[in-house]
């Protein structure tokens, strides 16, 4: 039979520290949220620049930020960018972007196809096709594994 010794230094460890439903996450991601600047990428694509205008829009995503109504704006203008493209120049746009840009513009490709409207959804078929091609599976699998979402 065990003895009472009554020790209490085990009662010093927080179990609740531990458990998983209990779970927060740290980042505080609301903080200067900037987002991209629409005036800008407005106007590279009025100067028929789509290329610097992709690359403006994606210079900044709204990655972690919890305001819906912000990041929808954000989708909606990424979408209007992407199919300002011809489709000839889809392959051009993709093949300037880096791989970690890569992966946000697949994030916002995922995006696009919540605010389906005409003809949207070919050019995001398209833009889906080139990056992919580019960036192979590993960038959808990092665009659905990833908690930041866009």
């Amino acid at each position: 039979m065990a003895k009472n010794t009554g020790a209490s230094k085990f009662r010093k460890v927080n179990v609740d520290e531990y458990d998983e439903e209990n779970f927060q996450d740290n980042e505080d991601s609301d903080v200067g949220v900037v987002g991209p600047n629409e005036n800008e990428v407005t106007n590279f694509l009025n100067q028929s620049k789509n290329v610097e205008a992709l690359k403006a829009v994606l210079q900044n995503p709204l990655q972690g930020c919890k305001d819906k109504r912000l990041k929808d704006k954000v989708v909606q203008l990424v979408v209007r960018v992407l199919t300002a493209f011809k489709a000839s120049d889809i392959e051009k746009g993709v093949n300037a972007l880096d791989s970690q840009t890569l992966d946000i513009l697949m994030k916002y490709i995922y995006r696009g196809f919540e605010f389906p409207s005409e003809g949207s959804s070919a050019a995001l078929l398209s833009w889906h096709e080139k990056v992919y091609a580019k960036g192979g599976p590993g960038c959808i699998i990092r665009v659905l594994t990833d908690r930041k979402s866009v």
